[in-house]
């Protein structure tokens, strides 16, 4: 099979080098990975939301998401309050030093979006990021 038509193993080497390259400037910017970034996005955009319900969110196992809320919390950048009707869950909220961290890393994430943008193309960019939203969900 032709080098360009291993979707699979091309789509992993892809998302390791978003990962690393990612990684890199978050940190760099706002002191945050980017899986960091996406659980400070998603209890930013869900208030009161649950670690089960940010696990799924994130489509990560909870103990992966228990393990970095605890770090969030230890940074300051998420706070975790009783749940009002859950006894045993805890609600995350958005600290304002994380609310600055997003702040920071928002220029990084417009920087490297253009640069996805002019990879593959103007007329290209939505077409893509359809399908790897299909993707995302796909086999659930």
């Amino acid at each position: 099979m032709a080098d360009d038509q291993r979707l699979f193993f091309l789509l992993q080497r892809a998302a390791h080098q978003l990962r690393v390259t990612g990684d890199r400037r978050c940190l760099a910017a706002a002191g945050i990975t980017t899986a960091q970034l996406g659980a400070l996005f998603t209890v930013r955009d869900r208030p009161g939301l649950t670690q089960r319900e940010l696990a799924a969110e994130l489509g990560q196992r909870e103990s992966a998401v228990t393990a970095m809320i605890g770090r969030l919390v230890d940074g300051g950048l998420i706070a975790k309050r009783p749940h009002p009707r859950q006894h045993r869950a805890v609600v995350l909220e958005l600290t304002d030093a994380g609310a600055r961290a997003l702040t920071r890393a928002q220029p990084e994430i417009n920087h490297v979006n253009a640069e996805l943008r002019a990879l593959v193309g103007d007329s290209d960019y939505a077409r893509t990021a359809a399908a790897l939203r299909k993707l995302a969900g796909w086999g659930l």
